[in-house]
């Protein structure tokens, strides 16, 4: 079962789920209601029967490649959709946007994001995450819990701070706009249950959001504002942007290098910050995974810090880390609408459908992964990735508005989970997963504190 996906039987029409199937799940447990659609349906294309709101849920990973990279001309990531229009009210048009102007913004920011430009900031980024790191040594000799979530939105501001935006915005400055991020990825999440409904109509989370929103222009516009004069002096992602020229050669307009900043920012940040936080709680809780992690990094880094070098031979690390974006893919859910009328295995699809595929609920049914919610690393070996479809596993989305920041969240999670685990063990002061709270990212329903210890010592029992 998790080397193949049962194909679906083409019907001719979607599998329907009425609104008094799904509305107590939704509104009690969102993420578990609708995993559980998608067990029940089988990877068969379903329509979720939401009152006027009608959208198709796309789970089979052949359907899903078909959506987001076989026709992805056809399937827009429209910026005035029902499921955007949340999030365009923080990040606007640009990046996260579709036709003209996000073609030219990827355009513009991916040549940030290539390969070699990547490794090119990995002793930069070590030397980053090291000097955070070393502020753990504190609370270490003193035995003092750390909230372990709070502390890796430290330790990536230092790193991504440094090596994509020049320090041009100061940690703890970074720091205020992870906070305020945090409330936005909750305050968002009544829009997107619900969303069909009017922006102007007030629901719960709307006043957290713009005082959110509000902070993070107080940090990051007027540093915007300050590039402009000095863009060409730089080679940061602000500087990039104030830089860059659209196809009939006009500069960006503020507001539009405000929103990609806005938007790489929450993108080089977050991501790292929310799967690294799943890490010790599956850590603790698989002991025989933690001891074989703990020694691919003591044998390939040994008692000396973490380089560039040693990243290639960490691949147990690397299986850690894709068995996390498994159980808490970045983008959980992935609306989009259909430009022209289609067909997927002999479902008709009108134009103008909202069709919404979902990592969370692919990457956990049981059709195309044995036992599902558990935490195993083992399922990325090499030989079992090639025996898998493709878009079984897609925590970074496809096709063509696939993360630019991917490469750069496995080098920089390989980093800091390698300098922490060289230098330290750990003891969680609440035993067990937490609950998963759904937002704009996965995140624990509560925090996760631990205490840190020597490495080699042995974690004893709270």
């Amino acid at each position: 079962m998790d080397e193949s996906a049962d194909e679906p039987r083409p019907t001719g029409r979607p599998h329907a789920v009425p609104l008094r199937h799904i509305l107590p799940g939704l509104l009690r447990d969102p993420a578990r209601a609708l995993i559980d659609v998608g067990n029940r349906t089988g990877g068969a294309l379903v329509r979720l029967n939401l009152g006027s709101f009608r959208p198709y849920l796309v789970t089979h990973p052949r359907h899903v490649q078909h959506v987001l990279r076989d026709r992805a001309d056809n399937y827009e990531r429209a910026g005035d959709g029902l499921f955007w229009r949340p999030v365009k009210r923080l990040f606007g048009e640009g990046i996260l946007g579709e036709g003209q102007i996000w073609s030219a913004s990827r355009r513009m920011l991916q040549p940030m994001f290539t390969a070699k430009r990547v490794e090119a900031l990995i002793d930069g980024m070590a030397d980053a995450i090291r000097d955070a790191v070393d502020e753990l040594d504190e609370p270490f000799r003193a035995g003092r819990p750390v909230d372990i979530g709070a502390e890796q939105a430290r330790i990536v501001s230092r790193a991504i701070m440094r090596v994509l935006f020049a320090d041009k915005i100061s940690v703890p400055d970074a720091l205020r706009v992870i906070d305020a991020q945090d409330v936005i990825a909750t305050a968002v999440i009544p829009r997107i249950v619900v969303p069909f409904a009017p922006l102007s109509l007030p629901m719960p989370g709307d006043r957290p959001f713009r005082r959110a929103v509000r902070i993070v222009d107080e940090v990051l516009v007027p540093i915007v504002r300050e590039t402009r004069a000095v863009a060409d002096q730089g080679d940061d992602i602000i500087s990039t942007l104030w830089r860059a020229r659209t196809d009939d050669g006009r500069q960006l307009d503020e507001r539009q290098v405000r929103n990609d900043t806005v938007a790489m920012f929450a993108a080089t940040t977050e991501t790292t910050i929310n799967v690294l936080t799943w890490a010790w709680p599956h850590l603790e809780q698989r002991p025989d995974v933690a001891d074989r992690l703990y020694a691919e990094i003591d044998r390939v880094v040994g008692d000396g810090p973490v380089r560039r070098e040693h990243l290639a031979d960490l691949t147990y690390t690397r299986m850690v880390l894709d068995e996390l974006l498994r159980l808490y893919p970045i983008g959980w859910i992935i609306p989009r609408r259909a430009v022209a009328a289609d067909v997927i295995d002999g479902v008709p699809i009108e134009a103008g459908a909202t069709m919404v595929a979902s990592p969370l609920i692919t990457q956990r049914m049981r059709q195309f992964w044995d036992r599902p919610d558990e935490f195993d690393p083992e399922r990325f070996r090499p030989e079992r990735v090639r025996a898998r479809h493709r878009y079984a596993h897609f925590p970074f989305g496809g096709g063509p508005h696939q993360c630019l920041g991917m490469y750069l969240f496995y080098l920089e999670a390989q980093l800091i989970l390698a300098t922490m685990l060289s230098r330290y063990r750990f003891r969680l002061r609440r035993p067990g997963v937490p609950g998963l709270r759904l937002a704009a990212a996965l995140r624990p329903r509560e925090r996760v504190e631990l205490t840190l210890l020597a490495a080699g010592r042995r974690a004893e029992p709270a």
